[in-house]
């Protein structure tokens, strides 16, 4: 492809809009443009990035013996009223009516219609193991769109399903997919980890995501120094230990603590350890089952000072379809009184206590009421509590739950994810099928999505430094870029074109840069977009007899013989040297 024909507008100031380094860096590089908030336009080059994704997935899922097919993006409402979602999903939910005043959405996702093939389809354990996946674009109306491709509105997703008779089967259909995903990510270019995960929104027994390893990644990964356990913050496990501290119990004493509203602040205002001054906050959780209604709830969780509440692990403690922190308003119509001088002792709300405050004596706590604290409390004499639990973020050097290790924390992005659904939807449904007794029994479901446009944003997120984007070679929109340094010079202009023709012919994914724009420019340009290799033909060098070639990575420089071998020795670079 020649540039001077190509579609590629770079800019060189960095767009105000955008916030992390993988939407600066594909808006400069003329890689999408911005339609609405969390709507993109993929242009040309980053295009080019999305199909070399998805080729990838593409062949990994037909390696493990998933079909392609592809589903409509518009879903009628009756098949989400008849798994119960479609009231239960939320604002992310873009529904709609169509000229009859029928209720449809934008897919989201595809449990629903997917389900609904099969059961029409599939009705015996000979037909199973399926799986089934597909490549298309998804809509959630998210909240807060947000960083580019990360967390847009409209996406690119793969999503597979399978489908078995039981749940030996299901295991194998889920460990075929496990494996396809690290091929996948492997292929990619990819540093990733394999982390235990929360089920949300879509459900399902267990899962694990996939996570691209990178400082600036949004989620929190914990794993262990030692063995192989990983998991998302959300998830990581917060072993139970520690010892009771042996000190004579002390009477309550209710203290002012004027204008002091954190924990941080009371504890230097008392003079006592952070640790003895635990956080007790309100939270919201809705569509817990109350018989068969589903109501919201509120619950007071309390937490040491120093530590942090999971509001995942609230959720699936109190069986809660979500859970936040409750407004400031909402905390003063359930307890008569403001976030900051909340406590356990009189709560009107049920009260769940994080492990960590089993081991702590004379605690100091809100006494709820506006600017006064209660000194010397004892949870277990004092106040009225649902139990202890696991509902803190995991941190840097606690216990791992499987050997006992350190555990450590790094960033990661989330690429794809991976569950076991069970029976969740077949059963709603009516996917049923008959076992080898004769049984007519609900189909056994797993669900695996790999975000296409997420990847490719993650591979910027851990490949780049100051002048731009270095894509692993597998991911580039171009493996490589010729540029004619001279472009008013003949022999320049023809060795350069000889080079990119006989490229070509190898089979080589590569640019010509025949712009009539000045050398640094075109170096630039490469630079910021980020090919693998930049095959500079200079006058200079060329008098030389040489080609320079430059490697992105690691910016060594090569000078090749400027012969009929050229391209050969350029192919063995591109094939042979880490890029």
């Amino acid at each position: 492809m020649r540039q001077s024909r190509y579609f590629i507008q770079t800019m060189r100031e960095i767009p105000s809009e955008a916030e992390v380094i993988s939407h600066q860096l594909m808006l400069r590089a003329g890689m999408i443009k911005k339609v609405a908030a969390g709507i993109y336009d993929y242009l040309p080059l980053g295009l080019k990035v999305i199909r070399k994704v998805e080729n990838i997935v593409r062949e990994n899922m037909n390696k493990a013996g998933a079909v392609e097919l592809l589903m409509s993006v518009v879903q009628p409402a009756e098949l989400w009223q008849l798994s119960g979602r479609w009231n239960h999903f939320g604002k992310e939910l873009l529904r709609f009516k169509d000229r009859g005043e029928r209720d449809f959405c934008l897919g989201p996702t595809h449990e629903e219609v997917i389900t609904d093939i099969v059961k029409s389809q599939v009705n015996s354990y000979k037909q199973m193991p399926v799986t089934l996946y597909q490549i298309q674009t998804k809509f959630r109306d998210e909240v807060r769109p947000r960083f580019g491709l990360m967390r847009g509105r409209e996406f690119i997703m793969k999503d597979a399903y399978s489908f078995d008779i039981d749940d030996a089967g299901a295991d194998i259909s889920y460990q075929k997919m496990y494996d396809a995903y690290r091929s996948v990510f492997n292929a990619c270019g990819l540093r990733h980890k394999v982390v235990d995960a929360d089920t949300g929104a879509i459900g399902g027994s267990f899962s694990h995501e996939f996570m691209v390893l990178a400082d600036t990644g949004e989620d929190a990964v914990m794993s262990c120094t030692k063995c192989d356990y990983s998991a998302n913050i959300e998830k990581a496990q917060v072993v139970d230990n520690g010892e009771k501290e042996t000190v004579e119990l002390s009477p309550l004493e209710e203290v002012a603590t004027p204008d002091k509203h954190t924990a941080l602040e009371v504890a230097e205002f008392l003079g006592v350890d952070i640790k003895h001054v635990p956080k007790t906050m309100i939270i919201r959780c809705e569509g817990v089952m109350d018989g068969k209604e589903e109501k919201t709830i509120f619950v007071a969780c309390m937490v040491r000072g120093d530590h942090e509440v999971n509001l995942t692990k609230v959720k699936n403690i109190v069986k809660a379809k979500s859970a936040e922190f409750a407004e400031h308003y909402e905390v003063q119509d359930m307890t008569g009184c403001a976030v900051g001088s909340l406590g356990p002792v009189n709560m009107p709300l049920k009260v769940y206590v994080d492990n960590a405050l089993k081991y702590v004596s004379n605690i100091v706590v809100g006494a709820n009421k506006e600017s006064y604290h209660i000194k010397n409390v004892n949870l277990d004499r004092d106040a009225k509590i649902e139990g202890y639990f696991d509902i803190r973020n995991a941190l840097s050097g606690d216990k791992c739950p499987l050997c006992g290790a350190e555990y450590e924390e790094t960033r990661g992005i989330e690429v794809g994810h991976i569950f076991k659904l069970g029976t969740k939807y077949s059963e709603s449904m009516g996917a049923k099928a008959l076992d080898k007794n004769g049984k007519n029994i609900p189909i056994v479901m797993g669900c695996y999505g790999i975000g296409i446009g997420r990847t490719a944003a993650s591979a910027i997120e851990q490949n780049y430094d100051e002048s731009g984007i270095i894509w692993p070679k597998a991911v580039a929109p171009f493996e490589a870029v010729v540029v004619p340094v001279n472009t008013n010079d003949e022999e320049v202009i023809k060795k350069a074109d000889e080079i990119y023709e006989c490229l070509l012919n190898m089979g080589v994914d590569v640019l010509i840069d025949d712009r009539n724009e000045r050398a640094g420019v075109k170096f630039n340009d490469a630079d910021l977009i980020g090919y693998p290799l930049r095959v500079s033909v200079g006058k200079k060098t060329l008098s030389d007899g040489k080609v320079e070639v430059l490697i992105r990575r690691t910016k060594e420089v090569i000078l090749i013989d400027a012969d009929n071998s050229a391209a050969e020795k350029i192919k063995e670079i591109l094939d042979t040297k880490v890029l």
